[in-house]
């Protein structure tokens, strides 16, 4: 099976992007979008699961792309870090499409074909053996984004869409400077015949500089974060799951690649990455204190999340990117989960202010559950895959004598906790609002109109249901369980909660694929062999 992979990693760019195309041709093909879309995302996680299996004895899958040789073509690289995660992406973007599906967003022509280009972004984003590429694939990924964005205008407004844009165009500028900086210093940008210049060559080291601060501001790591907590909160639940899981991830990968090979882990700097992952943690985590809505709470603890995926980098021991790894892709899991239990109340009830919700775990039981589930394990409670994340996290800080970055991970998580107990006793615990129900009602009318809103009697138990009008419609405005969310909107999140408690009751496995990857990273010879043929 290992000979027989590596000609196919084109197919994972390739195959999106045509049938991508095939999306656009469907114009009134709805329910072939959404079988094509499903379908081809279901390959790729299929794909990925492969690659996983394949790379996870430390093999290193390599395509030069044309069948040129080493130096002229463009490499495709995959080892077990990308595999990784590129098959959890897979799910996140599943997840998406799915709850985007339960709340008609995905009905719009082209919200399929930009997630399936948005995929195909990803999947090269990961697996190209070259800086200069990589920065084509970061863009193929924004180009689309850019779109579900607009598509979502109505919630996002024109302040974040801007604020969004001028950010990724003002960081992929950087990037492409950084990039002629290290090819002008370096003569190279093919990562395997950098291996270690940014560790020798001053003015190497300065041009990786210049590419890994606009890779940092495209991971949202303090102090440029600014911008993700503006747009992330406003648009829609389904784009802010999908980009929760992608955007930043993707950077922060890129981080750990670059540093691998470029820097070889030069030990020079580590001290500088642990004050930043250290301030990026504290900062994030005191900026959801003051938020009053479920989906802000949760963008700022993304910011301090990242803070503890990044200390991988601080440390670059194997105990530490093992750790990193497994908190990277612990955290999209849990986080995707949280934005869609959450934004399935928002898409029902017609808001995420806290104090204007309240008695869900009455009201929505199986939510509430979910919720729990995956908020406990942001928070790091056993036996949750949060706690293995952190535990090994502070396990690696301590190892290396960096206690007061240990406490800091500490605080952090104790901050977050509360957070989640702020959702959690407003949202799920705190008395339902008596005009609630009126205030849902309302808001479905206004989203739905007439076409799509179908209010059911049940017994004494109406429900509220999405699809054709019915004579029902006023049949329950006044009954108190007239609203529920519909478990179609539910299973996202229940699929990814079910995930994470897979990963903490069976973290052996997980943490044994991390530890692979983490001696990928620090053993970056394994991959330049692997790309020269050498």
């Amino acid at each position: 099976m290992t000979e027989m992979l590596p000609p196919l990693l084109p197919l994972a760019v390739g195959v999106p992007l045509l049938l991508a195309a095939v999306g656009v041709a469907l114009r009134k093909k709805r329910l072939a979008r959404h079988v094509i879309s499903l379908g081809t995302l279901a390959g790729l996680f299929g794909f990925a699961v492969l690659l996983v299996i394949a790379t996870g004895d430390g093999t290193t899958l390599v395509h030069q792309v044309g069948l040129w040789d080493y130096g002229v073509s463009i490499p495709f690289v995959v080892d077990a870090l990308s595999a990784l995660v590129l098959m959890i992406m897979s799910v996140l973007a599943i997840a998406s499409v799915l709850f985007a599906m339960a709340t008609h967003e995905a009905r719009a022509r082209f919200f399929h074909p930009f997630v399936l280009v948005l995929m195909a972004g990803v999947s090269g984003a990961l697996m190209t053996g070259d800086i200069f590429n990589l920065f084509v694939f970061i863009e193929v990924m924004l180009l689309p984004s850019y779109g579900l964005l607009a598509m979502m205008g109505a919630k996002l407004g024109a302040h974040g869409a801007r604020i969004y844009v001028s950010v990724n165009l003002l960081a992929s500028t950087l990037l492409l400077v950084g990039i002629a900086l290290v090819y002008a210093t370096a003569g190279t940008v093919n990562l395997a015949e950098l291996h270690g210049a940014g560790k020798d060559d001053p003015a190497v080291a300065l041009a990786g500089g210049v590419v890994l601060t606009a890779i940092a501001i495209k991971a949202a790591v303090v102090p440029v974060h600014g911008w993700l907590t503006r747009t992330y909160a406003m648009t829609s639940p389904a784009v802010t799951a999908l980009f929760s899981g992608i955007h930043t991830k993707v950077a922060i990968y890129a981080i750990y690649r670059i540093y691998s090979l470029l820097f070889d882990g030069d030990e020079r700097f580590l001290w500088v990455a642990l004050l930043i992952t250290s301030a990026t943690m504290l900062i994030g985590v005191l900026g959801a204190v003051g938020e009053k809505t479920t989906r802000s709470i949760l963008v700022f603890h993304m910011i301090s999340q990242i803070g503890y995926i990044l200390i991988g980098v601080g440390l670059f021991t194997l105990l530490g990117l093992t750790a990193a790894i497994f908190y990277l892709l612990h955290h999209m899991i849990v986080k995707a989960s949280l934005f869609l239990s959450t934004g399935a109340i928002e898409e029902t009830y017609g808001t995420g202010e806290i104090d204007k919700l309240g008695g869900m775990l009455k009201r929505e039981p199986l939510i509430a559950v979910t919720f729990m589930v995956a908020a406990l394990s942001l928070a790091g409670l056993p036996p949750f895959s949060g706690f293995v994340a952190k535990f090994a996290i502070i396990q690696a800080t301590l190892a290396e004598s960096h206690y007061w970055v240990a406490a800091v991970a500490v605080v952090v998580s104790i901050f977050t906790l509360l957070s989640m107990l702020k959702i959690w006793t407003g949202v799920f615990m705190g008395p339902e609002p008596d005009d609630l129900q009126e205030r849902a009602l309302t808001y479905q009318q206004r989203m739905h109109g007439k076409r799509y809103l179908r209010v059911q009697a049940q017994a004494e138990t109406p429900t509220l249901t999405i699809g054709p009008p019915t004579a029902t419609t006023s049949a329950v405005l006044a009954g108190k369980q007239a609203v529920k969310v519909p478990f179609k909107l539910i299973f996202p999140a229940i699929l990814l909660a079910g995930i994470t408690l897979f990963f903490g009751l069976g973290a052996e496995l997980l943490m044994g694929w991390s530890e692979t990857a983490a001696e990928n990273l620090l053993n970056p010879m394994d991959y330049v062999r692997a790309v020269s043929g050498a």
